[in-house]
């Protein structure tokens, strides 16, 4: 019996499927669909994210900051998720006030800040009719320079693949700006390749550029190693995870890069690279964070829950090659209200939100 997808054989276009190639190209195509989910690979996620575990999660380069910041956050309500913020800060790099409302369902991801500079950023994300295809977007007016992100991502049971645009326009006469493709495939259960390939040309006065970088990330239960080579720059990025106790993280972040020489071609080659070290301690009402690179920078990072709304945190960085040092220290208040509490007891044993974020 033919599925609703399928042509009639009395249509006029029952020609197309009712033909030995299109029988041979379905056949097969069917037979390998069957072997792949035979093998029982999982989602490896982005290329963006091949290194998360260490750079989001051991490294300090996201959580450090010098001088004062106090963050204040009040949920709205759960279901949808809402929440708005109020950020301070005083110090090197920081906008001493911005403002962030944030709204999250199954569906749509929305979030807008504005600091008191006038300048307004936003991220909008849409999962579709089908849930493995999600529309990410991002915008930024008021700065020097706006950007706008567009981003399309399909999520494959074990695979992702996504096109990236940034700056895109066409009304100069011709293509402008950075486009991006990439894709990350499991391999087997503990091996995935990937590839990135970036085409860019800010103005019509320059001619195109092209680069393409190449991914590796092998996982087990207890560590994780992901490599990434950009072949045209001459650069490898290499990481090493490993889950030594079950509150207790280590990581290692090495980057390589070969350059010609500032003296010409008889300079021959310049190489550069840093290696960083990172542990990461939780505790119950705490998390402490530690790094250290090969250019003698030593970072630490301590956060600590002093009451049930209420977050502490303390960071250092000392550069002894540059005989310096920064501090910070922050505060993060979240507020929910009795109302937020009633929500939450009423939605009882209900599946979390799935937010594209």
């Amino acid at each position: 019996m033919a599925s609703s997808h399928e042509i009639p054989l009395s249509s006029p276009l029952g020609f197309l499927t009712a033909n030995p190639i299109s029988n041979a190209v379905s056949d097969a195509y069917r037979s390998f669909s069957d072997r792949r989910a035979k093998l029982g690979l999982t989602n490896p996620g982005t290329v963006e994210t091949l290194s998360k575990e260490v750079q989001r999660e051991v490294s300090l380069t996201n959580y450090m900051h010098t001088g004062l910041r106090a963050d204040v956050t009040k949920a709205m309500s759960l279901s949808p998720l809402f929440q708005v913020s109020h950020q301070f800060a005083m110090g090197e790099h920081m906008k001493p006030y911005a403002f962030a409302a944030l709204l999250g369902t199954n569906n749509v991801f929305l979030q807008g800040s504005m600091d008191n500079d006038g300048v307004l950023s936003t991220r909008l994300n849409f999962r579709w009719w089908n849930p493995s295809l999600v529309t990410k977007t991002q915008f930024q007016i008021g700065s020097p320079q706006d950007v706008t992100s567009i981003e399309q991502e399909y999520t494959g049971s074990d695979f992702t693949s996504s096109v990236k645009a940034l700056n895109p326009s066409c009304l100069e006469g011709g293509l402008t700006g950075i486009y991006i493709f990439s894709h990350l495939q499991s391999i087997t259960k503990r091996l995935s390749l990937g590839i990135e390939s970036v085409w860019q040309r800010p103005t019509l006065s320059q001619p195109p550029e092209s680069a393409t970088s190449y991914s590796m990330r092998y996982k087990t239960e207890d560590w994780i190693a992901a490599a990434q080579l950009h072949a045209g720059q001459g650069a490898l990025n290499a990481t090493y995870w490993r889950k030594v106790t079950d509150k207790v993280q280590a990581g290692v972040d090495m980057t390589l890069q070969v350059a010609p020489s500032p003296d010409g071609l008889m300079g021959g080659l310049q190489k550069e690279g840093v290696t960083s070290i990172g542990i990461k301690y939780d505790f119950r009402t705490s998390t402490y964070r530690a790094q250290v690179d090969s250019k003698g920078k030593l970072g630490i990072l301590l956060e600590r829950r002093v009451l049930a709304p209420v977050t502490m945190s303390f960071c250092a960085d000392v550069d002894h090659v540059a005989q310096n040092a920064k501090i910070g220290v922050g505060i993060t208040i979240e507020a929910g209200g009795e109302e937020l509490q009633a929500q939450q007891e009423a939605l009882g044993a209900q599946p979390s939100l799935n937010i594209p974020f």
